[in-house]
């Protein structure tokens, strides 16, 4: 009996020792974990670089890249004059993927928004402070500007970049 309860408790410590231990989310991750996070992100990133660049090459409509990594069909968009924080907008925008297909059916709308307090897709905030009322834009935006890693939890998957047709009301 002896035996079998030291062989229980020895193969129960040896299974503990083999498991990999993985922080809670939100915990702290080593400086390796964060190198590799940070080169994984920079290669993604350049890859769906280039294939949104292939993907402009098909396309009738020009589109131009922005300093904040992602491309409008305005061009000297981001060269504009920029609306300061704080002051309201009202907008709303539909997602696509790049098979040009509509992710929801109903527009995602904000109103009266106030830039620097209201939480919304990078590259849709930053589109909205150059855009004038009335005005439409679409935005060609990488991941890392969309949902990133872990997408919506809803239709949107992890790592797919977006087409945002955007209205500034």
């Amino acid at each position: 009996m002896k035996k079998l309860v030291f062989i229980s408790v020895l193969s129960l410590f040896s299974c503990k020792r083999n498991n990999p231990v993985h922080p809670p989310v939100g915990g702290v991750l080593s400086q390796n974990d964060l190198d590799v996070s940070k080169n994984r992100m920079r290669n993604l990133n350049a890859i769906e670089r280039q294939q949104i660049q292939e993907w402009i090459k098909g396309q009738n409509e020009k589109f131009f890249p922005t300093q904040l990594n992602y491309w409008t069909n305005v061009e000297g968009f981001d060269h504009r004059e920029r609306r300061p924080d704080d002051s309201p907008i009202s907008y709303s925008y539909d997602l696509y993927d790049f098979d040009q297909t509509k992710i929801y059916d109903k527009s995602i709308s904000r109103a009266d928004a106030r830039f620097g307090h209201f939480d919304e897709l990078k590259a849709v905030e930053n589109a909205l402070r150059y855009m004038k009322n009335g005005e439409e834009v679409t935005l060609l935006v990488p991941s890392s500007l969309a949902y990133g890693t872990y997408g919506d939890q809803n239709k949107i998957d992890n790592d797919i970049p977006l087409i945002i047709k955007l209205k500034a009301l």
